[in-house]
């Protein structure tokens, strides 16, 4: 009986160390660890330019203020957070919402902080390319990641945001945490968070976007410094259609929806 109990605690143990190195190895994959080329890093992600005031402001990496960051967390959210462009979600269009949510985290509402599924979707294919081509990260990590940790690519560091976004799902609701990545998250050209977006790209505020102009908007943070509109006008359509496509497929418009705005004339303030 003892010895039994004693192979199935073994069984246990040996099911457990062998779950912790696959999902190491599935987040290497999926960008958790630096095991490509650096320059790889650029095809997915924040591609935050160094000024970016949001996320290198106020980064202490002592154990002490990353504990204390976990217990207080809606302390440490509040004091990197500029309340002064804040917009609350009740003033952005739905549009704008499903669009995030298709294109950046499209399994958002129910995962709690980070997705397997998206995690072992990506380390596929990475696999498959040799290279980072696709990133896992959920909207709730890239809040964290946005306003707390450094853009070094360690897996101590993805562990520690992982944590991080897990604390953040039970403290903040869903749409808490998507009203802080709109209102944090960088759009490119200098423009940090939606109010400042919106008036920069279309001289308006966010709760008068329309459909083509919130798709637009929702496409930049994947990589802003490439889609901007004001840098790449070509990327920046062709970002828009996929994004217009994404919230087809996720069921938040139909297809002739889908059309009308791939076409729909733009106005930009320059």
């Amino acid at each position: 009986m003892a010895k039994r109990k004693r192979r199935r605690s073994f069984s246990f143990f040996r099911f457990a160390i062998l779950f912790l190195i696959a999902f190491g190895l599935m987040f290497a994959l999926s960008g958790g660890v630096d095991i490509f080329p650096k320059n790889a890093w650029q095809k997915v992600g924040d591609m935050m330019p160094k000024e970016n005031a949001v996320n290198e402001i106020g980064k202490d990496s002592t154990l002490l203020n990353r504990v204390k960051r976990i217990i207080f967390i809606k302390n440490a959210v509040n004091a990197r957070v500029n309340n002064e462009n804040f917009v609350k979600i009740g003033e952005m269009p739905r549009d704008l919402i499903h669009a995030i949510v298709a294109v950046e985290d499209s399994r958002f509402y129910t995962h709690h902080g980070f997705d397997i599924e998206a995690i072992g979707r990506a380390s596929l294919v990475n696999l498959q390319y040799g290279r980072i081509e696709e990133g896992a990260s959920t909207i709730t990590q890239q809040v964290v990641k946005n306003l707390f940790l450094s853009s070094e690519q360690t897996f101590g560091r993805k562990i520690e945001e992982i944590i991080l976004a897990l604390d953040m799902e039970m403290v903040y609701d869903k749409e808490e945490i998507l009203e802080l990545y709109l209102n944090t998250i960088y759009f490119g050209s200098n423009f940090y968070g939606i109010k400042d977006a919106a008036k920069g790209y279309f001289g308006k505020l966010p709760k008068d976007l329309t459909i083509e102009e919130s798709a637009m908007l929702a496409g930049l943070p994947n990589a802003p410094s490439l889609y901007s509109p004001y840098v790449d006008m070509e990327l920046s359509k062709k970002r828009q259609r996929i994004v217009l496509d994404a919230m087809e497929k996720n069921g938040y418009i139909i297809n002739s929806t889908a059309e009308k705005a791939k076409v729909a004339p733009l106005y930009f303030v320059k």
